[in-house]
């Protein structure tokens, strides 16, 4: 399937559409709310943020986080809601089952919800305190428009590893069971072809696509997801978003491949020359 995207309003002279990101801060620039801003920019959609961490990382890991309070999670998305028209959402990190409860509050006035169930760091750390598998299923889930998990956080969120495509497609059956949203388990690690899981409605869309040979690598789910958003945004239905949201991300991969950015998992490229060309 070939998508065909908007112009990006930034483009034209027009005002562009709003996305919010709800994340923690990448101190690298990787990942978190960095990756998505400079998601958004590039699809020329303006980026606003709710900060739910601090964390200081680089590309060899993550070495400290301080969560921010609550209410000041809170007090930012009562902010950034009550003055802009919001017409996109996607989470991140957001570090304990209290801030899920709270954005369970009030997803059901979040549009174009989409969730990365961000649990475990790619170098192995814990990132939410809490029991948050059950929290999102619960309470974050049945509001969102579009899911995205990896094989691990997929597992996580189940109970069980994840290790097949046989296994992604029962994964992302039962994650989307009862509940109308769309369930992308992504396959970066499912062998030598990855293949991504697409769930709506009782279907099954299978994306598959070609290995990149690169080390930099961090911060792709926040990628995808960011750019699901940043296209949901602009007027386009769920699987054109996710479809294309899949080139992007390919794109950015790509672009990065060759870069020596630190000494361990460097980022991916969002915004360069050919990049922008692949959205437009």
């Amino acid at each position: 399937m070939t998508a065909t995207p908007p112009t990006p309003p930034s483009t034209t002279g027009q005002t562009p559409p709003v996305a919010l990101t709800i994340a923690a801060s990448d101190s690298g620039g990787g990942a978190g709310i960095q990756a998505d801003l400079k998601t958004f920019a590039a699809h020329g959609v303006f980026g606003t943020s709710v900060l739910t961490a601090v964390t200081a990382q680089n590309t060899r890991g993550v070495h400290a986080i301080e969560p921010t309070s609550p209410a000041m999670i809170e007090a930012q998305l009562v902010a950034v809601a009550d003055d802009l028209d919001l017409r996109s959402v996607k989470t991140g990190m957001l570090a304990s089952t209290a801030v899920i409860e709270l954005l369970a509050e009030h997803a059901p006035r979040l549009p174009n919800l989409v969730i990365d169930p961000v649990l475990v760091s790619s170098s192995g750390r814990c990132l939410c305190s809490g029991p948050a598998a059950p929290a999102y299923r619960r309470l974050l889930f049945p509001h969102a428009t579009v899911v995205t998990p990896n094989l691990a956080e997929a597992g996580a969120l189940l109970g069980r590893e994840i290790t097949t495509v046989e296994q992604a497609v029962a994964a992302a059956r039962e994650l989307g069971s009862g509940i109308g949203s769309w369930i992308v388990v992504t396959g970066g690690h499912l062998g030598a072809e990855p293949v991504d899981v697409v769930w709506h409605a009782g279907e099954i869309l299978l994306l598959g696509g070609q290995r990149i040979e690169t080390r930099n690598d961090h911060g792709t789910g926040c990628v995808f997801s960011a750019a699901i958003a940043a296209r949901l945004a602009l007027g386009e239905s769920p699987q054109t978003a996710i479809v294309a949201a899949k080139t992007y991300t390919r794109a950015a991969l790509v672009g990065a491949a060759a870069w020596r950015l630190g000494s361990g998992v460097g980022p991916l490229s969002w915004g360069t020359n050919d990049l922008a060309r692949t959205i437009r």
